[in-house]
């Protein structure tokens, strides 16, 4: 018997699915498996709601977004089901990281190497992303541009993500503030941008302050 809960995570998957298939009718898209709503699992599989419940495997990310454009890395991102603690985009001020700083770039994965790997400054932020790659997932704090993505299919994954046993994406004004990795650009020295999940906007904010992470993994062939 299919209980309520899982009638109504199905129905949301399906109207999901419906709405990007909708969209994309005037374009000739080459069909694929995976769709938003799916799981991403440890290793590497990526699963529908159905599949996955029947399956012993474990979850790692809900796919929230599939890429048609040629010209943008991978075949689509899933949001990792956990925040990350709150940690500081870098633990000094004055220093240039070496982000794009452009807010329509889908580029968090190459931010958030760039953050990693800086010589001058040690980004808090960015050595947690990395240490979730236990599982052999290439997790990275996403862009502004990826984060807008996220916001506006959230009320669809939220309910994939707590099914999973994930922290769900908050609407509360408190504690919906990410950051993303991209600098601010002109001061990219001492500011970076914050995303608020509750209502889409950015928010200039000094580097050194401590905010929750939302990392999301790029899909691979």
């Amino acid at each position: 018997m299919i209980t309520i809960k899982r009638f109504c995570i199905i129905a949301l998957v399906a109207s999901l699915c419906f709405s990007f298939s909708a969209c994309d009718k005037h374009i000739d898209f080459p069909d694929t498996a995976v769709k938003p709503c799916h799981i991403l699992c440890t290793d590497g599989k990526v699963l529908p709601v159905e599949d996955f419940e029947q399956s012993d495997k474990q979850a790692i990310a809900v796919v929230f977004h599939i890429n048609h454009d040629e010209n943008i890395e991978g075949n689509g991102y899933a949001v990792y089901l956990w925040d990350l603690l709150p940690s500081a985009f870098a633990d000094s001020l004055g220093v240039e990281q070496g982000t794009s700083a452009d807010v329509t770039a889908f580029d968090g994965n190459s931010n958030t190497f760039a953050l990693y790997k800086s010589d001058e400054t040690t980004s808090p932020l960015a050595q947690k992303a990395f240490d979730l790659w236990a599982y052999g997932q290439s997790a990275y704090i996403p862009s502004v541009a990826q984060m807008r993505l996220l916001y506006k299919v959230k009320e669809y994954i939220n309910p994939i993500i707590s099914l999973c046993g994930g922290d769900t994406i908050p609407d509360d004004a408190g504690v919906c503030w990410y950051w993303t990795s991209t600098e601010v650009k002109g001061q990219e020295t001492d500011k970076a941008w914050l995303y608020s999940m509750g209502s889409g906007t950015m928010q200039e904010t000094p580097k050194l302050q401590a905010h929750r992470a939302r990392a999301i993994i790029t899909l691979m062939d």
